[in-house]
């Protein structure tokens, strides 16, 4: 009887150590990415709890505190549970941990109550893939499997004979280190690692062929990594705020491209800017040195809860609409720490007559405890504030060459058909801003892409531009900050002092 069950043990402990060696892939994976990832928090999904916790759950998110204690132990409870269940060490506690773990997970988001879509991948009857886990990693910790040996090794040395162990139990027993092996080099490779073997395919020429795809469209992209900044941004005020010289554009975040007549770009920025990518491109941009980002109102609750997520890149908000006051109201309540009158409303409201509205509006934000700043397109939008006594915080005025091919300013001054140019004067912008004594944030400096940046920031900073806004992908920021540092680094004559 004995021996028919050490033969049922056997040929039972292999298949489930192929269970918890995946369910431990599983879990070291899940919780590494989020170790790695300092823009990861849990707080959007204790956020969206709806099952019999929500409100403890709602209640953790709320707290700053909370959420902080809760990231860690979530991160890193993940990766040693995984290491644990990968190499066999400890594996009925790893085992009943994950279990509980899997288990908060389904009780925040149980799929008791869903409506029924049609057959659709992830909506579920009460059953989901955590529940499934659950009882897979159960059936682990109830059923004894073989691991790492490390009781049979110390016995070893011990004067006990030992028989013979079972081929497929060493297997069993084994099998974890050359699993973490083959885990650490998938890992690898999906964040951009090239094996030495590999490298020299890589490196070598491409013969193309007639009919072959383009080199480019078969080449590797390669995103340039925090490290590579090369140094630190200086910083300005306004006000009583803190900022680098160069600060993050939002437009591309929202969905405005500016792309002139490729239609499709609007769309395609803003399918690639999702909520997640809107905050990893913060997160880059502040592990960069950037503290600052200007964005329109309707990003302002994803900066509070970027905020709410640990982020620290404040934000500023460009208000527009007949009536901007109550987007300001919005952008204080999420926190911003200030707002300017979008150049569009500006550039209107003086074509219209109606400057002294201007006013109200700028000391209406200042009312609200924040620096008020004015934007504008045309120069003229400038000249008529400074005409009507007008003196805000700061500016927000455009300034860009007109040497690339597509400006043509020419065909239409101060109209703009084509949404080709913002800055139809930049030598007259040049001159009557060098005599303002407010401090001046420049704005597509580049042209919405029509210049290199490597030329734009230099010709911004030497033409008397305080501080540069700047747009830009995530894949753009470390060449973006490290072109800045160039530029402010480097011999650099300036025609106006500096204001801020």
């Amino acid at each position: 009887m004995g021996d028919t069950k050490s033969a049922a043990a056997a040929r039972l402990a292999l298949p489930l150590v192929i269970v918890r060696l995946a369910i431990g892939w599983h879990f070291l994976y899940e919780g590494w990415i989020k170790v790695v990832d300092p823009g990861w928090t849990a707080a959007g999904y204790l956020e969206s709890a709806t099952g019999p916790l929500a409100g403890l759950f709602g209640w953790m998110a709320s707290s700053t505190a909370a959420v902080a204690v809760i990231d860690v132990l979530n991160a890193w409870g993940l990766t040693l549970i995984g290491l644990a269940l990968v190499l066999g060490v400890w594996v009925r506690f790893a085992a009943w941990a994950g279990v509980a773990l899997l288990a908060l997970y389904y009780l925040a988001q149980p799929p008791l109550w869903a409506p029924y879509t049609g057959p659709n991948e992830g909506a579920y009857l009460l059953v989901n893939k955590n529940l499934v886990e659950l009882c897979a990693l159960a059936t682990v910790a109830l059923i004894p499997t073989p691991g790492f040996p490390w009781r049979r090794l110390r016995r070893r040395a011990e004067p006990v004979e030992i028989g013979p162990i079972p081929r497929r139990q060493w297997i069993a027993e084994l099998v974890g280190a050359p699993v973490l092996g083959a885990f650490v080099l998938a890992v690898l490779k999906k964040h951009g690692w090239t094996s030495f073997d590999a490298m020299p395919a890589k490196t070598a020429p491409v013969t193309q062929r007639p009919g072959a795809f383009p080199a480019g469209a078969t080449g590797t992209f390669r995103l340039a990594s925090v490290s590579e900044v090369k140094g630190v941004l200086p910083y300005a005020t306004i006000g009583d705020i803190k900022v680098t010289r160069m600060i993050m554009g939002g437009n591309l975040m929202a969905g405005f491209a500016h792309a002139r007549d490729l239609l499709y770009v609007d769309t395609l920025v803003k399918a690639y800017h999702t909520r997640d990518k809107i905050r990893e491109t913060m997160y880059m941009g502040e592990r960069c040195g950037i503290n600052t980002i200007v964005v329109n109102p309707i990003l302002s609750e994803i900066m509070s809860g970027y905020h709410r997520r640990g982020g620290r890149m404040q934000f500023i908000t460009n208000c527009g609409g007949n009536d901007p006051m109550p987007l300001v109201r919005k952008s204080v309540d999420h926190g911003a720490v200030s707002c300017f009158i979008h150049g569009g409303v500006a550039d209107r409201a003086v074509r219209d007559g109606r400057v002294d509205q201007l006013g109200e509006w700028m000391e209406g934000i200042r009312k609200m405890g924040v620096p008020a700043g004015i934007g504008a397109h045309r120069l003229d939008t400038v000249r008529a504030c400074v005409e009507a006594g007008l003196r805000p915080d700061y500016w927000v005025k455009t300034l860009h060459r007109l040497d690339y091919w597509s400006a043509r300013p020419e065909e239409a001054p101060g109209v703009n058909p084509r949404d080709n140019n913002w800055c139809e004067e930049p030598d007259a912008v040049v001159a009557y801003m060098r005599e303002r004594p407010e401090p001046w944030i420049a704005f597509k400096v580049l042209a919405a892409g029509a210049i290199h940046p490597k030329v734009a920031f230099r010709y911004a900073f030497e033409n008397g531009a305080d501080i540069i806004c700047v747009g830009m992908y995530d894949f753009q920021v470390v060449e973006n900050v490290n072109l800045a540092l160039a530029a402010l680094d480097g011999p650099l004559v300036r025609s106006r002092e500096w204001r801020a």
